[in-house]
């Protein structure tokens, strides 16, 4: 069976909104899920799924949360080997700077070697509607059509 890790760090609950729509829906898919917040997240534990989902919200002008900052650092200093990994958040257009958090976590998994998913799913505050929640959905599947095609991992020594 294969192994999904959905990490999230979430303030007012949006992105923990997504997250269980990501964990839904990859259910679904007979793929055994661990989730857990962020500030409990350990990059050393990555190896150890197939799939890794990241999600975070954006702190002021395009900022990571303080809750990720060391997260995102331990995966600056990870090989990561072609470990499949997708990206999301929630964010507020009424900041310059939406969903850059997402954004900074893409860039971290392509310097630590991940094979990152090329779609991003960016939610406006929460996925209350029905739209939105399609596309998490969405975000899902397209995610596991892209990962069926792209092959194992490698394994570098």
């Amino acid at each position: 069976m294969q192994k999904a890790l959905i990490i999230y760090a979430s303030m007012s609950g949006n992105t923990e909104d997504i997250a269980g729509i990501i964990k839904e829906t990859l259910s679904e898919h007979q793929i055994a899920i661990d989730c857990l917040d962020m500030d409990e997240a350990d990059a050393d534990s990555l190896e150890a799924y197939d799939y890794v989902f990241v999600g975070t919200y954006t702190w002021g002008d395009g900022d990571l949360p303080y809750e990720a900052e060391d997260f995102y650092e331990d995966i600056l200093h990870r090989q990561l080997n072609g470990l499949k990994t997708a990206c999301f958040g929630s964010g507020d257009h009424a900041y310059p700077k939406f969903c850059e958090a997402v954004t900074l976590f893409c860039e971290a998994f392509e310097k630590a070697g991940a094979n990152l998913y090329p779609e991003t799913l960016k939610i406006e505050l929460a996925p209350e509607t029905a739209e939105d929640q399609e596309c998490c959905k969405e975000f899902v599947r397209g995610f596991l059509a892209w990962a069926a095609h792209h092959g194992d991992r490698c394994h570098v020594s």
